[in-house]
């Protein structure tokens, strides 16, 4: 556990790897911006980073981290879905090492799934992937309950990482997760801004003295999520960070349960979510 980030700065994988529960998300961070985020971040105590080769923004941030102590770095990259066949998927993990500048990633995700390659085969790159010491731990991203169990005939993901916050809970999904023996990782914690004008967040913020950011992270912390707000300013980086040092009651927790669910934010036509 980190010193002085709280009672749950880590999150125990399914593979029995511990990682960084609050990381720094960086879609749509780009160029030198993206670079700034990110060494901002790890001046301020983080230590997960999270990207994609989708993202195009992994030469910025492995500008960022050089130098930096490696080790301390919890480090996840994603393989598109058009790279799932074996040999392509161990292709997009060299690219994706080359451009971050790493010798090894310490998560690697499947970004989305692809109907037309079975997840089995990809699972079995990503165990040869781990087995040469390439990547620690792989994982998956946007995967339904039904593809879960899929990749688990071969081997349990270590996590699924997945739109989360409390005007979108996935609760169905969460469930699955539990009984499988996986933490979700939540992207778009804050709902892309929307839930910092819910009022009844805003009270249980105003009655703490905190922010809105700060009670939705430890929201997220608290149900066992790991979660990476994006965040380009030192300014956020802090706010976001300090959601560590909170516990939520009981009593705060139903108020932010009790918030009316709305669709998905991230929903595209080929994309395979339960309907």
């Amino acid at each position: 556990m980190e010193k002085g980030s709280g009672p749950r700065a880590t999150v125990l994988l399914a593979d029995g790897r511990e990682a960084p529960a609050l990381g720094l998300g960086t879609h749509e961070l780009e160029g030198r911006a993206c670079e700034h985020a990110v060494a901002e971040a790890l001046d301020l105590g983080y230590r997960h980073i999270d990207t994609a080769e989708g993202y195009g923004n992994e030469r910025s941030i492995g500008a960022a981290i050089r130098g930096a102590d490696r080790a301390g770095i919890f480090l996840t990259s994603k393989v598109s879905p058009d790279h799932l066949r074996p040999a392509d998927v161990v292709r997009a993990c060299e690219g994706s090492l080359c451009r971050l500048g790493t010798d090894y990633l310490d998560l690697y995700l499947v970004h989305w799934p692809n109907r037309e390659v079975p997840i089995a085969e990809t699972v079995e790159a990503l165990i040869s992937l781990r087995a040469s010491g390439l990547i620690r731990s792989w994982g998956v991203s946007n995967f339904t309950a039904t593809h879960l169990r899929e990749a688990a005939r071969v081997e349990l993901p270590a996590t699924n990482q997945v739109e989360i916050h409390p005007h979108f809970r996935q609760e169905g999904l969460a469930g699955a997760c539990r009984e499988l023996g996986l933490p979700l990782t939540a992207y778009s914690p804050l709902a892309r801004g929307r839930v910092l004008d819910d009022p009844v967040i805003g009270e249980v913020a105003g009655a703490r003295g905190c922010s809105v950011t700060q009670v939705v992270l430890a929201w997220l912390l608290r149900r066992g999520h790991l979660a990476i707000p994006k965040a380009s300013s030192r300014r956020h980086l802090e706010d976001n960070r300090g959601a560590l040092a909170i516990e939520l009651t009981g009593a705060e927790v139903d108020l932010i349960e009790g918030r009316p669910q709305g669709e998905r934010l991230f929903d595209f036509d080929w994309a395979e979510f339960d309907r």
